[in-house]
This record gives structure tokens, C-alpha cells and sequence, in this order.
């Protein structure tokens, strides 16, 4: 493919479908997959194990500058985080505490650089805030809505939890303390998918229209 650097900016909120879409979309796209979430767990993980509070964003800023993010593996080619293993990332004490670590500025900062530099020769990064602050000027901006009934059975689903409708409050909790820090609005330009009624497949298949519109498939 030619043209301008494949980035692709994916938001939305938990549960929206933004993880599945990314990743099926930067295999489609044969580009990298960067889970920006994942970023700001480590830095969660890593602020309990020093047992640096929430609210010390000084010794947040360098336990942030201290991580170490890699892309491994292919077809996609995956964000991982040296030192941390997924389930290490999704317990119920990172969860509680990863919106309350990134609400700092200064935090922010430091990871949209090492989001931007991840990103450099292209991508599909999802987040709350790529089309917006990270990448503005990424070729194509997809901004992803369900209603809070779906999401939250998409995120019960994810977690194995039998209790979906605690799953429910901790993601309307969750919406919450992100919206003080980052209110969730699509960027000028993103094209809007609602996921609510859409399987995995037809939330795809809208990305990659999307896409091939700005870059298409190559022939022969």
C-alpha cells in the first residue's frame, strides 16, 4: 500500500468493542496493534508494587518514564509490557486504580510521547483520546458508542465474571472518574460505529471499508 502512514485511531469507552475491532482491523491492515489501556494498567501495577500513591503525580511521572513498551509478534504485531504479564494488568486492584493514575497531566504527557513514538510508522491505536490528542491528524479516526446494557455484558464476558450487573457499576464507576480526566467526544472527522447491535464481524467489516476508502487494497 502507498500513501501517507497508516495510522488509525480508535476510541471509545470500555466495552464498546474498541480491543477486538483494533486488533482484527491492524491485521486486515497488516500494521501493528497498540491497546493504549494497557500502558496506563502497567503504570497502575507499577505504583502498587512501589507503593507510590495515586495522587504523587511526581513519582508517577518517573515510575512512567521507567517502563518499557515493546511491539512483538506479527499478524499483529502487539504492545506488550516488559515485566508484566496480561493477567498481571487486569486485576480488580489495577482496575480500581489505573483511571486514578492516568487523571495526572503530567502522566498523560509522558505517555502520549512514548504513544507517539509507538506509533511512528503506523498503526492501529485505540484508547479515549487518540483522534483527539495523540494523533489529530490521523488519516483515519474511528470513534466506537454502546449502550451501558451491552457494554457491560461485553466486559463480564471478557472477565469471566458471573455477576453482570456488578460488572455494570464498576464500568459506570469507571466511566465516571474517566470523564473528570478525559470527557469521551468523537474527533471532527471520526466516523461513528455504534456497536450495540453489531457482531464482531460487521464492526469489522465497517472499519475496513472505512479504511480501504483512504487506503485501498493493492492489487495483484
Amino acid at each position: 500500500m502507498s500513501g501517507p502512514v497508516m495510522i488509525v485511531a480508535v476510541d471509545g469507552a470500555a466495552g464498546s468493542g474498541k480491543s477486538t475491532l483494533a486488533r482484527g482491523l491492524a491485521h486486515a491492515l497488516g500494521i501493528p496493534y497498540v491497546n493504549t489501556g494497557l500502558m496506563y494498567r502497567a503504570l497502575a501495577a507499577a505504583s502498587l508494587a512501589a507503593d507510590v500513591g495515586p495522587d504523587d503525580a511526581r513519582r508517577l511521572v518517573d515510575l512512567a518514564r521507567g517502563l518499557r513498551f515493546t511491539l512483538r509478534g506479527a499478524d499483529p504485531a502487539e504492545l506488550e509490557v516488559d515485566g508484566y504479564g496480561h493477567a498481571d494488568l487486569m486485576t480488580q486492584d489495577v482496575e480500581s486504580r489505573v483511571s486514578l493514575v492516568a487523571r495526572h497531566t503530567a502522566v498523560r504527557k509522558v505517555m502520549r510521547d512514548m504513544q507517539r513514538r509507538l506509533g511512528d510508522g503506523g498503526a492501529v491505536m485505540e484508547g479515549r483520546d487518540i483522534a483527539t490528542v495523540v494523533f489529530p491528524d490521523a488519516p483515519l479516526k474511528l470513534f466506537l458508542r454502546a449502550d451501558p446494557e451491552r457494554r457491560g455484558a461485553r466486559r463480564a464476558d471478557e472477565r469471566g465474571a458471573l455477576d453482570t450487573d456488578a460488572v455494570r457499576t464498576a464500568l459506570a464507576e469507571r466511566d465516571a472518574r474517566d470523564a473528570r480526566t478525559n470527557p469521551l467526544e468523537p474527533a471532527p472527522a471520526a466516523v461513528i460505529i455504534d456497536t450495540t447491535d453489531l457482531s464482531i464481524d460487521g464492526t469489522l467489516h465497517a472499519a475496513v471499508e472505512a479504511a480501504r476508502r483512504i487506503w485501498p487494497a493493492e492489487e495483484g
